[in-house]
């Protein structure tokens, strides 16, 4: 774990149709990653997105 991983440990991953996983940003709140997450699954296209801290076992 590094400097960055404390400083932002909550991560908006993004799951596309294809089951492709990306990593959309890292923050430092769970909020503020939630908020970025709500934003953009409410834009409708078919897209999953979750919000995990960094160490947290994956979905």
């Amino acid at each position: 774990m590094n400097d960055s991983d404390v400083l932002l440990p909550w991560l908006v991953i993004r799951q596309d149709d294809n089951g492709n996983r990306y990593r959309v940003g890292r923050y430092a709140t769970k909020t503020e990653a939630d908020k970025v997450a709500d934003s953009l699954d409410d834009r409708g296209h078919k897209q999953l997105y979750w919000v995990e801290r960094i160490g947290q076992i994956a979905r």
